[in-house]
């Protein structure tokens, strides 16, 4: 994950610093842990807990419960903030007499297999550092750049003193979060590009619908992009164009393009030229039909005015 702050982001938690053991790790650092229903804190992590959901977390849970993505969000999950934005998400809405996830049970995960990212992520944290900036060849780019992992050891998780040892490379491998990271990318870059703009400007009520729709809801999305005058509009690749229409996995990947382009100006999706021409021909007609109200409204002073 992109993070552009001074301090760790722990995907799914709230920061706690007395919980993030403060060493730099590698891929190729060990670590000792191991978590399974004979391990006597079992599933204690699965409660009291904020469990952000990506795009892909909602497309992987709603096809494994063959429920649609908005029957999902309603049932399953209840509206956040992310990452301290402006921009609307969902989080995992715990049972309401324990506070727990509502897919752990006593003999564990009942959806383990297609589990939230930040569910896999648990106890390894990754953390990007991005500081500074330079040119090479009249171009800016990152000036220093540091990525690392760090380990999250909380009192109640005894599976850090069990005797299975593993690199964090194999730790990642083992709970797919190198997939997760890959699918998750570019939804996190929109999340920490808003971030590094502070608050100087809010997102619009439009925009945050549309983000909302886009993260949460990818059938209602496939509709606005086939059933309005988007694909009038955007200049997108015929092929690129069946792939959305058939793959989930597309139209998500595409829906970040999409969302990039729309809410911070980001190259990748083109407006087509004769709809700009189009627009410009447009605002350049109400100017000139306001210069002209101006001229008749002065000429109606003039006509009223005593002489």
């Amino acid at each position: 994950m992109e993070h552009t702050d001074n301090e760790p982001l722990q995907f799914g938690k709230g920061n706690n610093p007395s919980n993030i053991m403060p060493v730099k790790l590698t891929l190729d650092s060990k670590i000792n842990f191991r978590c399974y229903p004979g391990v006597s804190c079992f599933t204690a992590c699965c409660g009291n807990i904020k469990i952000i959901l990506t795009p892909y977390d909602i497309l992987q849970l709603s096809r494994r419960l063959n429920i649609k993505p908005h029957e999902f969000v309603s049932q399953y999950a209840e509206p956040d903030f992310l990452e301290q934005t402006d921009m609307p998400g969902v989080r995992i809405k715990m049972r309401a007499d324990d506070n727990r996830c509502p897919f752990v049970t006593p003999d564990g995960c009942t959806v383990y297999t297609d589990r939230p990212t930040a569910c896999r992520y648990y106890p390894i944290g990754m953390a990007d550092f991005h500081e500074g900036g330079r040119k090479e060849d009249g171009k800016e780019v990152l000036g220093g750049y540091d990525k690392f992992y760090f380990k999250v050891v909380e009192e109640h998780c005894k599976g850090h003193f069990e005797d299975k040892e593993w690199t964090i490379a194999e730790w990642r491998a083992d709970q797919g979060v190198d997939v997760r990271d890959e699918m998750n990318k570019e939804w996190l870059r929109l999340i920490m590009r808003r971030k590094s703009h502070g608050h100087q400007a809010s997102l619009s009520e439009q925009a945050q619908r549309m983000f909302f729709m886009a993260s949460t809801d990818l059938p209602s999305f496939r509709r606005f992009i086939f059933e309005s005058s988007f694909l009038d509009t955007y200049e997108v690749e015929p092929e690129l164009v069946e792939k959305i229409r058939a793959d989930d996995i597309e139209l998500m990947k595409f829906s970040f393009l999409y969302l990039a382009a729309t809410l911070f100006g980001a190259q990748g999706l083109r407006i087509k030229e004769e709809k700009v021409q189009a627009k410009v021909a447009e605002i350049k007609q109400r100017q000139d039909e306001s210069v002209l109200e101006a001229i008749r409204e002065y000429e109606e002073m003039k006509r009223e005015r005593p002489e």
